[in-house]
């Protein structure tokens, strides 16, 4: 298999005048932005950098970031890539974790950079006016001698930290043959043509933003970087560039139909659509068909350590579908207290989501990580700690996080198949269900809902009341509130929801209780 500055210099052969990169006035072709790649690399060999050494990268989806990206394909580098909004407790932690040898970051930031101990240690690169112990354009001043890359497939091509919302975050090494083969399904599973051009918005520290970055690669097409997320100026993106497809979370493509200026907007050009990352309501589904009319609309369901569980390429033919395994891909569903990948759960009963690691996209187990490793990986299987079944047309349905599993009087409760009935009520703007504690049930149903117009909790329960929902998993408890806690890439934090933490919405009464 080929490497990923040997698939990149593809793209040059093949195309080398084809628009690749846009950010603001930088506007790259092939050929152009493959030199500035090329001295990138040699700047960064120049600094020390050898072949399986760590770069750690603290930067917003600039072309800088997308540059380092693909600097350290070429030259044998292993990417590890950070959230700009890191702490400099988590930096000091990756930093260690990673063995990391240098830091890129810039203004946004350079405050957890100068107050991370274990960054302080390191050679600092540093963009803009950020002070660091050398600059991202003495990188650039390297000339490359040739287009030679020091990788092979089997070399590391980055490594992903996941978010770590229950505990340290999680490094996940992955080689260049499981990126490549990654981007080919992406490619193959959206159907991208060549010449696609999609918006770079999901962060490039996340494995959608990476996907987005290679794929583009592969059909020649181009990345247009957006260093922070403004849904009106993703729409002028749309319209200036022509952009062909779609790639973001639930709540950006909430964000873009909100927008000002949607109604006015010239999106005739996207004819491909696809989220991943969290669920999609079935209400927000609706209004994305209609807005966009769009000839594939992909959900993909995936993780930073297995790319591709499953594919559904008409998301709206059966909402809530998850679909069926990617092509690179073998799925199960397990009983929820499974040891073994063997013990499987029936037909519509609710398990845990297993994928086989012998996949092509599967990653080999965390970095530094036997703990991890003993908690998810067991008999060649990722145990994902995702909840699912599959229905009787062999269709997946992902109902959520085994630790966000509402036990309430005994019973499992899913919290986004509440959540689905929710959202298509013409009132609701955003819900996000969980768990709060109760001592004689051990935990409540409450949903929380961001309203679009007023309406009140006896409204809600009526509308929960007359759907399929069976009763005991009708919420308690309605709170309304300012907004729903998300992560940077959109997920629902519902742990912060059970707790308590989030801003009520006190235009009319915050908080309902239904009769049980």
């Amino acid at each position: 298999m080929l490497d990923l500055g040997r698939t990149f210099l593809q793209s040059v052969e093949r195309s080398p005048n084809t628009l690749a990169l846009v950010d603001g006035d930088v506007r790259l072709t092939y050929a152009q932005w493959h030199r500035t790649i090329m001295n990138v690399a040699v700047g960064l060999r120049e600094l020390g950098f050898e072949r399986g050494d760590r770069l750690l990268v603290v930067l917003q989806n600039r072309w800088e970031m997308a540059t380092l990206h693909w600097a350290c394909q070429f030259a044998g580098i292993v990417m590890t890539p950070l959230n700009w909004r890191a702490k400099p407790e988590e930096l000091d932690y990756c930093v260690t974790d990673a063995g990391a040898k240098a830091v890129v970051f810039e203004p946004v930031s350079a405050d957890a950079v100068y107050a991370s101990a274990a960054a302080q240690k390191l050679p600092r690169i540093a963009l803009d006016d950020a002070r660091g112990t050398t600059s991202f354009d003495a990188l650039l001043s390297g000339h490359a001698a040739s287009d030679t890359t020091e990788a092979t497939a089997d070399d590391l091509s980055l490594i992903l930290y996941t978010s770590g919302t229950t505990g340290k975050a999680k490094g996940v090494p992955r080689r260049h043959r499981h990126e490549r083969a990654a981007a080919l399904a992406h490619v193959a599973q959206n159907l991208y043509r060549h010449g696609e051009r999609t918006l770079g918005v999901m962060p490039l520290y996340h494995t959608m933003g990476v996907r987005s970055l290679l794929a583009m690669a592969l059909v020649d097409g181009l990345f247009v970087c957006v260093r922070r997320w403004n849904a009106a100026q993703a729409l002028e993106s749309i319209s200036s560039f022509e952009l062909t497809c779609l790639y973001l979370v639930p709540t950006l493509y909430h964000d873009l139909l909100a927008a000002p200026g949607f109604a006015d907007a010239k999106i005739a050009s996207v004819t491909k659509l696809g989220f991943a990352g969290a669920p999609m309501s079935d209400g927000l589904l609706k209004r994305l068909s209609a807005a966009f009319k769009p000839e594939l609309f992909v959900n993909h369901y995936g993780s930073s350590e297995v790319y591709t569980f499953s594919i559904d390429q008409d998301a709206t033919r059966k909402p809530g579908s998850a679909g069926r395994a990617g092509i690179n891909t073998r799925l199960r569903a397990v009983k929820l207290d499974a040891t073994s990948p063997t013990d499987l759960a029936a037909v519509h009963e609710e398990g845990q989501i297993i994928a086989d690691l012998l996949g092509d996209e599967a990653f080999e187990g965390y970095w530094n990580r036997p703990d991890a490793n003993a908690k998810s990986l067991r008999d060649g299987w990722y145990f994902t700690g995702d909840t699912g079944f599959f229905d009787q047309d062999g269709d997946l349905f992902v109902s959520g996080r085994v630790d966000d599993m509402i036990i309430s009087g005994g019973e499992n409760i899913s919290p986004v198949d509440i959540e689905s009935v929710l959202s298509l009520h013409p009132a609701v703007d955003e819900v996000a269900v969980a768990g709060v504690k109760d001592e004689r049930w051990g935990q409540r149903v409450v949903a929380f809902i961001k309203r679009r117009e007023y309406v009140d909790a006896s409204a809600l329960d009526a509308w929960c009341r007359e759907s399929d929902l069976v009763n005991f998993k009708r919420p308690r408890d309605y709170v309304f509130v300012e907004d729903i806690p998300k992560s940077p890439v959109g997920k629902i934090l519902r742990r912060k929801l059970s707790v308590g933490e989030y801003e009520i919405d006190t235009t009319n009464n915050p908080t309902e209780t239904t009769k049980e």
